[in-house]
């Protein structure tokens, strides 16, 4: 990295110039270069407009919860407490990877067995990249968004696609 004070050639990343001490830091930010870019690096979360969240609670059947998901466009279910506040998420993934071939009957099955409890979740006031960062380190497709523990709605990679797609048609 060229020190734009000094001409100094640094090594990438440094935070500082090792010959003029000059703050680098400023130019290792990330710059929008178009639309979508600039999309995903200032539009928060709220800005996709999703649904409202169906949820269950972790003493719910399994078969209660399926047929829950059985609806247009739904890939997952939140697993809320009493109170409604966040404790687990189970998804399209989950029901293939830990419930298919279960030999137990469906109705005899709770969703706290299989949910993946304590999920990673985001706010609406967090970045699109943010998102889309959390999805892709973690290998999600569905992510909560959460004010004060509740869930208020699920961003799913879907969701983001759709954006991006309708940002490149009005390009």
């Amino acid at each position: 990295m060229i020190c734009p004070h000094c001409g100094h050639d640094n090594l990438p990343g440094s935070e500082e110039c090792q010959r003029c001490q000059q703050d680098l830091t400023q130019l290792d930010r990330p710059v929008a270069s178009n639309r979508v870019e600039r999309s995903l690096m200032e539009d928060t979360v709220a800005l996709l407009q999703v649904r409202k969240p169906l949820t269950v609670q972790a003493t719910t059947t399994l078969q209660a919860a399926i047929q829950t998901m059985l609806g247009p466009e739904v890939g997952t279910v939140l697993v809320v407490d009493k109170v409604g506040k966040l404790v687990g998420i189970i998804s399209e993934r989950d029901l293939l990877t830990k419930v298919a071939g279960h030999p137990t009957p469906l109705d005899q099955l709770t969703v706290q067995q299989f949910m993946t409890p304590d999920p990673e979740t985001i706010s609406a006031t967090d970045t699109l990249a943010f998102a889309l960062h959390k999805m892709d380190i973690g290998g999600y497709r569905h992510l909560p968004v959460v004010k004060d523990g509740k869930p208020e709605a699920v961003v799913s990679v879907r969701d983001l696609l759709h954006h991006i797609v309708k940002l490149c048609k009005e390009c």
